[in-house]
């Protein structure tokens, strides 16, 4: 499924930045080309994959090239205001090779969490393409402003794209590590969850799958709207006894040790650390997409891992396919749970959200020098 991707802001960047590396990296081939706005020019410097010239500064006249801070309704106002710019910009992109836009922000902050549902709406007026969002939720201890951010971004985010793709930066935290360093390992995972999914159908590795997964499966998955999740999971391949000469000699594993590898893997992807932890049960749609070598993809074991996830999600809508990697030494297993609607983590969030927004209209000292429009508890996110 051909995409343009746009990042917005920090976050956004850095994501968009991470999955044009992946594609060049691997045999993936599923961007069409990839667009950076923010309102902070140093982070737009900062970028490595996106091209310069599609890099957009916004707000210069009001914030210097700053940045909104943690500002999310200025992030938005920016974003209006540049608007042409920004469009002029996607413009650029090869409409016509396209199947999709995937617009990418970190949801905390100001210029992210405030312009990509603004960008997300101006892209659905101005394209029949569908957008979808890439949402990355910001960590419990990054403060409550952030929280109220999220909230008010998901929110509009929701209604604006055509699916939001969440990931809850709480959940792929090590103890010990740099934030530097964890925030690039976050953006490389994501990117390669992402990555196989979108690129699957794509016929980027030479060798035809034998059930694939194109742009329609991937859109009538994401078409109920709401919220997604993604699972991933890769398994060790014990190849047959002989090494290099097997393989040459064209030597297959036993069917039933690669129905039981591919099923419990994608159990695994789908019970292990999702991009966003939630009650499976509560999937509207799913699809599965199997990576790995084609004498390894048996055709029964992706069947087998369908029926069990429509059993684990109770739904009948679970679409799959495979994606040969004829070098891979794992079998690899992307899971995508759409339309979820049980997620204690939003639930947290929409709730602190609230209790903000009390703070600020009852003049706490901690809100009195912030500023906010908003008023009444938060509406229902779903």
């Amino acid at each position: 499924m051909k995409l343009g991707l746009i990042g917005v802001g920090q976050a956004g960047g850095k994501l968009v930045d991470a999955l044009v590396a992946y594609e060049a990296n691997s045999r993936a081939e599923f961007i069409a080309d990839a667009v950076a706005i923010n309102s902070a020019e140093a982070d737009l410097l900062g970028l490595e994959r996106v091209p310069k010239d599609h890099r957009v500064l916004i707000g210069q006249t009001r914030v210097k090239g700053q940045g909104a801070g943690a500002d999310n309704e200025l992030g938005a106002e920016l974003v209006q205001a540049d608007i042409e710019e920004v469009m002029a910009a996607v413009d650029e992109i090869p409409v016509h090779e396209l199947d999709g836009f995937l617009v990418a922000a970190g949801l905390g902050g100001g210029t992210g969490s405030g312009g990509a549902p603004a960008i997300a709406r101006e892209l659905g007026r101005r394209y029949t393409e569908p957008v979808y969002g890439l949402g990355a939720l910001p960590g419990q201890d990054e403060g409550r402003i952030y929280a109220l951010n999220a909230a008010r971004s998901i929110r509009t985010f929701v209604r604006e794209a055509d699916n939001l793709l969440l990931v809850d930066n709480d959940g792929w935290r090590k103890q010990g590590a740099s934030v530097e360093s964890e925030y690039e390992r976050f953006n490389t995972d994501i990117a390669r969850r992402v990555g196989i999914l979108f690129s699957a159908g794509e016929g980027a590795t030479g060798t035809v799958a034998e059930s694939v997964v194109d742009a329609s499966e991937i859109r009538n998955t994401l078409g109920t709207g709401g919220v997604t999740t993604i699972g991933y999971a890769t398994s060790h391949i014990d190849r047959p006894q002989g090494g290099l000469l097997s393989r040459l000699s064209g030597s297959k594993p036993e069917p039933s040790d690669t129905q039981n590898q591919i099923t419990s893997t994608v159990r695994l992807a789908t019970q292990g650390r999702l991009t966003l932890p939630c009650e499976i049960a509560s999937t509207e749609r799913a699809l599965v997409v199997v990576a790995g070598p084609p004498a390894y993809l048996d055709r029964k074991g992706a069947e087998r891992s369908r029926k069990w996830l429509e059993e684990a999600t109770a739904t009948v809508e679970v679409r799959g396919g495979d994606y040969p990697v004829p070098d891979s030494e794992y079998i690899a297993a992307v899971v995508v749970l759409s339309g979820v609607s049980n997620a204690p983590r939003i639930e947290r969030l929409k709730q602190t959200a609230v209790e903000t927004q009390r703070s600020m209209r009852d003049g706490s000292d901690d809100f009195a020098d912030v500023s906010s429009s908003g008023d009444g508890d938060m509406e229902p996110l779903f």
